[in-house]
């Protein structure tokens, strides 16, 4: 008989092709070393947003856990992995100053309404629904952690310096351990039906978001050079 986890799981391996064939086309890119500059300053914005997330929904979850069995079990893993994701978005930064690279430009400039959509709608599940559902999202983006090896492969295709995938390099070894305790919090939760749909109407929405991200930056890699390069 399968887990919730594990039913989860399966939800997100129907919806990966199209996420891996977005990815594929921003990293496989002739233009790769134009990407990478553009990428960090996306995923600023995505990764500052972790640990307010967390703090938010632990917020939320310990106000229901007087009369909700699901969200008392929640509150103290959300809080104890925001403390875990608190200043995740610095080594960004870091890794965008070691480009010879405006560390302001992340904060100064506005995230776009593609990164907007991705985060904003997490808020606004925990808020007006369950903090549960951040869950799912957390599935997407911790349940699969850049592959060993990925930095460095980077750092030979565009010829950065390898300080300047020092987030990446660490995400190859902590997200392997904060996938396996999403998945396993997943399965102690005494979740229901319409609770499960909640994780995967969440997960799946974060794939559709993040596959509009990364296709914001293959655009805006191509509107940036000259006419007539592709």
């Amino acid at each position: 008989m399968s887990t919730a986890a594990q039913r989860l799981r399966l939800k997100l391996s129907l919806a990966q092709p199209a996420l891996r064939q977005s990815a594929e086309r921003l990293w496989c890119s002739p233009h790769i070393r134009e990407v990478y500059p553009v990428y960090l300053v996306t995923v600023h914005g995505i990764t500052r947003s972790a640990a307010p997330l967390l703090e938010a929904a632990a917020e939320r979850a310990r106000a229901l856990a007087p009369d909700d069995e699901v969200a008392a079990t929640l509150a103290p893993y959300l809080a104890r992995h925001a403390l875990e994701e608190k200043g995740h978005d610095k080594w960004v930064i870091e890794d965008i100053e070691a480009l010879g690279g405006d560390p302001a430009e992340p904060l100064r400039r506005m995230p776009s309404a593609r990164v907007a959509n991705l985060v904003g709608a997490q808020y606004y599940w925990l808020r007006h629904h369950h903090p549960l559902c951040l869950l799912g999202h957390m599935a997407v983006v911790e349940g699969y952690p850049p592959q060993p090896g990925f930095a460095e492969r980077l750092r030979i295709l565009t010829g950065y310096p390898a300080d300047a995938f020092r987030t990446i390099a660490r995400h190859e070894r902590i997200d392997v351990g904060h996938s396996e305790q999403l998945f396993e919090m997943i399965d102690r939760l005494a979740l229901n039906p319409a609770q499960e749909t909640m994780l995967g109407v969440s997960a799946l929405h974060t794939i559709h978001a993040i596959i509009d991200a990364l296709d914001e930056i293959h655009a805006t890699v191509l509107a940036r050079l000259p006419v007539g390069v592709e």
